[in-house]
């Protein structure tokens, strides 16, 4: 009787425990782009496709998993060298690649854009890019891109990841972060990464 009650009690620890992490992981939404250009979002990830959306709010708790931080501790060295290079901050080269690539060096867009940090094909040729796929290559193409359109700016980090997103022509035009919700919701992942990576405040 004493082992059928330690048993039953160790089956509902096991399941308050399943509980809790299934309330944890549907605080996090996904989405995906598909081949038509239409944004799915979920959160209960049925497929690959889906990547980190962003936090319901009031959930400050950071989630890691094994292969996103192999791929971060990976590129760190490379990152550090080339943000010193072009005096660009490495928790902001670190932020552009997770909200491009989730850290996926063989990732392209439907759009075209190709690489840890999503470089167009004319983009990578103006930054003396060859092979979009090399991680070396294609960080130092998008650190050397995002030192231009800050200096391109004036330091104004959200109309520079406007420029990233959209192409700096458009925000030109518009004088300010373009009324599209996809490069919106763009600068804002960004930024809230950079708080992040850089400690001065939660992703959210």
């Amino acid at each position: 009787m004493v082992r059928l009650k330690f048993a039953f009690l160790l089956l509902s620890l096991h399941l308050f425990l399943f509980a809790f992490q299934v309330r944890d992981a549907r605080a996090d939404f996904y989405s995906y782009r598909d081949s038509g250009g239409v944004m799915h979002f979920t959160n209960v990830p049925t497929s690959d496709n889906f990547r980190w959306y962003m936090r319901e709010a009031g959930t400050i708790k950071r989630v890691y998993t094994s292969a996103y931080a192999s791929a971060h501790n990976s590129y760190d060295e490379l990152i550090k060298n080339l943000s010193r290079t072009y005096r660009v901050e490495e928790g902001l080269v670190r932020a552009v690649i997770k909200v491009e690539s989730d850290f996926n060096p063989r990732a392209v867009s439907h759009k075209g854009a190709v690489g840890l940090m999503q470089l167009m094909p004319g983009t990578a040729q103006l930054m003396g890019v060859k092979d979009l796929y090399d991680p070396k290559e294609n960080i130092r193409g998008g650190v050397r891109y995002l030192s231009y359109l800050l200096g391109k700016f004036e330091q104004n980090l959200p109309l520079a990841l406007a420029a990233y997103n959209a192409g700096e022509n458009v925000v030109i035009r518009y004088g300010s972060i373009p009324p599209f919700d996809e490069t919106r919701l763009y600068v804002r992942k960004v930024m809230n990464y950079h708080k992040s990576y850089t400690g001065t405040g939660q992703a959210r």
